[in-house]
């Protein structure tokens, strides 16, 4: 199922960091943010700037900022991103945008105050015509400017600023927001999370050599380390997109394998149907529905008795689910 939004009709640029902003993209609008998982919420300002940049005549992009600022002040801590550089621009060109300028968060940046934020690198290095940024947006040196200094700031220098309300799933629900996404998914409420986001939420990685255990169970998988992942440990029915574009229906683990050796936590994915070396492949997956938790079963016979049942719950909660995705699923 698709994300039911257009693709675009300008070829989407990202212009990274260190990189002049090229002329395709001269006097755009631009969304600010980090955008850590691009739920309905950052949706709402993407969909604020495509409106105002078509009225305008002027390119629509996002601006955010890597790495993300508390990796960048605290870099010792864990940090569980929902959305990696990579599959922010997998999300942004399927919302039809028209590019993505990724500027450094560094030291500099961080001691930049608030007036040289908006004169220096918005209207001067980047050539801005407007800004669309959300309600509780912070910038500047010691996060000094807030959504009310940031338009006085754009009056001055001459940019177009607008400020989006919190948007929240229903009267009276909390503000949709990246910890609460994170909060679901480590409690394992993949429903939630998927609700929140507005799509199902994915993950990419390299598929990397295992012990080959699910082969000799006849679960062959496709492994792939996650990092700072918070996710809960348990069995998904996903979806996957290989390398080629194919998009193939599976069951996955997430966890550290307690029947056998309690190791590192590594996402593994059962591929239905299909047979193939993927080995060194980037592929993205895709969470559709929680199954279960993880478990130790105190053979390999009553594992595999169990993931049978797995599998066959999968293909059937992915036969039922209508959630948009973002990988052309």
């Amino acid at each position: 199922m698709s994300s039911g939004d257009e693709t675009p009709a300008r070829p989407f640029i990202l212009c990274r960091e260190g990189e002049a902003v090229p002329a395709a993209l001269a006097g755009a609008v631009a969304a600010l943010g980090n955008f850590d998982g691009v739920h309905r919420g950052h949706r709402a300002l993407i969909e604020t700037v495509r409106a105002r940049a078509a009225r305008a005549g002027r390119p629509a992009v996002v601006l955010t900022f890597e790495p993300h600022p508390r990796a960048f002040f605290s870099p010792a801590l864990p940090m569980f991103r929902l959305t990696g550089p990579g599959a922010k621009e997998v999300v942004f060109r399927r919302l039809g945008l028209d590019g993505l300028i990724v500027r450094r968060f560094d030291a500099a940046l961080a001691g930049t105050g608030a007036r040289d934020f908006v004169h220096g690198l918005l209207k001067g290095e980047l050539g801005l015509s407007g800004v669309v940024i959300g309600h509780d947006f912070h910038f500047g040196r010691g996060r000094e400017g807030n959504p009310a200094i940031l338009a006085d700031l754009c009056r001055e220098a001459g940019l177009d600023c607008v400020v989006v309300p919190a948007v929240s799933l229903e009267a009276g629900a909390e503000p949709v927001s990246s910890s609460a996404i994170r909060r679901a998914l480590t409690e394992g409420d993949v429903a939630a999370a998927n609700a929140l986001l507005g799509y199902r939420w994915f993950v990419e990685g390299r598929v990397r050599h295992g012990d080959k255990r699910g082969r000799v169970l006849g679960f062959p998988t496709a492994n792939v380390a996650l990092g700072d992942c918070a996710l809960a440990h348990g069995i998904y029915a996903v979806r996957a997109r290989l390398a080629d574009g194919r998009v193939v229906d599976g069951v996955a683990s997430y966890g550290r394998r307690p029947t056998f050796d309690d190791g590192a936590p590594l996402l593994e994915v059962n591929l239905f149907d299909f047979s193939g070396d993927l080995y060194g492949q980037d592929i993205a997956v895709e969470l559709v529905d929680f199954i279960r938790g993880e478990e130790r079963f105190p053979d390999a016979d009553a594992l595999v008795a169990r993931m049978e049942i797995d599998a066959r719950e999968a293909r059937e909660r992915l036969a039922a689910d209508a959630v948009p995705s973002m990988l052309g699923a």
